[in-house]
C-alpha cells in the first residue's frame, strides 16, 4: 500500500505541472491562432480593398459610346478675352466719329436751345437717365471716362462730370 501511496503522491505532484504545462500550451496555441487569424484577416482586408479598387476602376472606365460622347461634348476653352474699351479723350475727335439722325429733342419746360461751353455747370435736371446718351459707340466715340456721362442737349452731345455737373467737352451738331 505504501507503494501505491507513493505512486499516487508522485502522480499528484506531477499532475499540477502537467496541467499547468497543458494550460500554457493551450494559451500559446490560442495566441498563435489569434495571430494567424489577425494576419489572415489583414490579408483578406487588403485583398478585398484591392478587389474594390479594381471594381471601381472597371466601373469608372467609360464604355466606347461614352468615350465618343465625351469627345463630342468637350468644350474648347479659349483664353479669357480682355475687354478693350476705348475711352474717349477729352477734346479729341476720333476719325470714326460721324453724326447721326435721331428724333427731335424735347426741351423741358422753361428751357430752349443754348450753346454750352466747356467748364459751365449743367443744371441737375439734365443729369438723369432720360438725357444720358448711352449709344456713344453708334457715334464712333469711345466710352466716357470714369465718373463722366454723355448727355444729349438738343443737337449737341456734352461730356459731363456725373457728380458736379461740370461740362468737360462739347460736341456741337452731333445729331441732326
Amino acid at each position: 500500500m505504501k507503494e501505491f501511496l507513493c505512486a499516487v503522491a508522485a502522480i499528484a505532484l506531477m499532475a499540477p505541472t502537467a496541467a499547468a504545462a497543458q494550460r500554457h500550451n493551450d494559451r500559446h496555441d490560442r495566441q498563435q491562432h489569434s495571430q494567424s487569424k489577425a494576419t489572415h484577416q489583414r490579408a483578406q482586408h487588403s485583398q478585398s480593398r484591392q478587389n474594390r479598387q479594381r471594381t471601381q476602376n472597371r466601373n469608372n472606365r467609360p464604355s466606347h459610346a461614352t468615350r465618343v460622347n465625351r469627345v463630342q461634348t468637350t468644350r474648347v476653352t479659349r483664353p479669357a478675352r480682355t475687354q478693350t474699351r476705348t475711352v474717349y479723350r477729352i477734346g479729341h475727335r476720333p476719325t470714326s466719329f460721324h453724326r447721326i439722325r435721331v428724333s427731335a429733342f424735347r426741351y423741358p419746360r422753361g428751357y430752349s436751345y443754348r450753346r454750352w461751353s466747356i467748364g459751365a455747370i449743367l443744371p441737375r435736371l439734365f443729369l438723369s437717365n432720360s438725357y444720358y446718351w448711352n449709344d456713344w459707340a453708334g457715334l464712333g466715340l469711345g466710352a466716357p471716362p470714369p465718373g463722366y456721362v454723355w448727355v444729349r442737349y438738343g443737337p449737341d452731345l456734352l461730356l459731363v462730370n456725373r457728380y458736379t455737373g461740370r461740362i468737360a467737352d462739347v460736341i456741337p451738331g452731333a445729331f441732326y
